[in-house]
């Protein structure tokens, strides 16, 4: 299989976190860690495994970044006529992608202000792309999905260089297969499998999720640790349902309970994950309406001596109620998830002192 240069999406924030999945799997040798991106030369077909990317391809070509003039945007369709279309068609058949390059539909993104939008240059580059290979092109202006088959195509300008790339598999890689139910609030997959990996889930751990959605932390740790021991609860019968369905044959045990009193003996979890209802999409609800310090009790009460919480957060002004409870903050990383800031956050609970029985 022929070595390509390869370009790995991801959430703003969890570039880092990406590019340590990538050496960890031995998938190849990183290039550039840019802005939602990690670039990495691979020879390696599970590139199509990456938990932590939203995305993965193949770099079909580059350029310097055109600029902000509307006339930018109608030169970009140089890099789609500068891309080796067949040796490309190759590539992602050998890395796991469908065979041939069929109808064409092109997302495009870039940094800093323009005078031109990202339809100007999905069509300029579209069009060009669709031309060469004969077949269609699928305008993202209109609100309609593109037909089935369609081979995707990105263009990023970073201020920089303008890059074009052609997605391996036939749909994105955070579209997770096993997502059939989704709640208000629902955790985004490589997200929730970031962090899985910042908890540092081991097999035979007891991981509890207090307020679990549709269940996206707790099936993303049973894809990463077989053997791990899964719980989840959350107040609302519907977010029950959702991830009973969307855990179907994985060893995920979902009930309904109160965050704010769960029904676990003290010290029962290894490792809590958990993204709380603190009022964005999902208004806090129960005990945890009343007092927000009572999410905090709660969490240091079922936590093992030693054992890790990872929770994601809108901000960290809640983080001394933490430490009250005994908590250790020991990482913090922020991330920007669909333009909103938020912290994930890793909390360690006391051991005992030594010599205490």
């Amino acid at each position: 299989m022929t070595a390509a240069s390869l370009v790995a999406r991801c959430v703003h924030g969890l570039e880092p976190t990406l590019a340590a999945e990538i050496l960890r799997r031995g998938l190849g040798v990183i290039t550039h860690i840019g802005h939602r991106e990690v670039r990495f030369r691979a020879s390696r077909l599970p590139a199509l495994g990456l938990r932590t990317a939203d995305d993965v391809f193949l770099l079909a070509a580059q350029g310097p970044d055109v600029g902000a003039s509307r006339q930018g945007a109608a030169a970009l369709a140089g890099l789609a006529g500068a891309a080796d279309l067949a040796a490309l068609a190759r590539l992602r058949r050998d890395h796991g992608g469908p065979r041939g390059l069929t109808g064409v539909e092109v997302s495009a993104s870039f940094l800093g202000r323009r005078t031109f939008t990202r339809y100007d240059v999905e069509d300029a580059v579209g069009r060009v792309l669709a031309g060469r290979l004969g077949v269609g092109y699928h305008s993202r202006r209109g609100a309609g999905a593109p037909p089935p088959g369609h081979s995707g195509w990105r263009v990023t300008l970073d201020g920089e260089r303008a890059t074009l790339l052609l997605r391996i598999a036939e749909r994105p890689l955070h579209r997770r297969e096993y997502k059939r139910q989704s709640v208000p609030g629902s955790l985004h997959p490589p997200l929730a499998a970031a962090m899985v990996a910042m908890a540092g889930v081991e097999p035979g751990d007891t991981v509890l999720d207090p307020c679990c959605g549709a269940g996206t932390l707790l099936i993303e740790a049973a894809g990463q640790c077989p053997g791990a021991r899964l719980y989840g609860f959350d107040l609302a019968g519907r977010a029950v349902t959702a991830a009973r369905e969307n855990a179907a044959g994985l060893p995920v045990a979902v009930g309904r309970a109160d965050a704010g009193r769960l029904p676990v003996r003290d010290g029962v979890a290894h490792r809590v994950l958990a993204n709380p209802p603190w009022g964005g999409q999902v208004p806090p609800g129960g005990l945890l309406a009343a007092s927000p310090a009572r999410w905090w009790a709660e969490v240091r009460r079922v936590l093992a001596p030693g054992g890790t919480a990872v929770v994601l957060l809108p901000g960290v002004g809640d983080l001394p109620l933490a430490l009250r409870q005994g908590l250790t903050p020991v990482h913090l990383q922020r991330v920007r998830v669909a333009g909103a800031e938020s912290f994930l956050v890793r909390l360690t609970a006391p051991r005992p002192a030594r010599g205490a029985r």
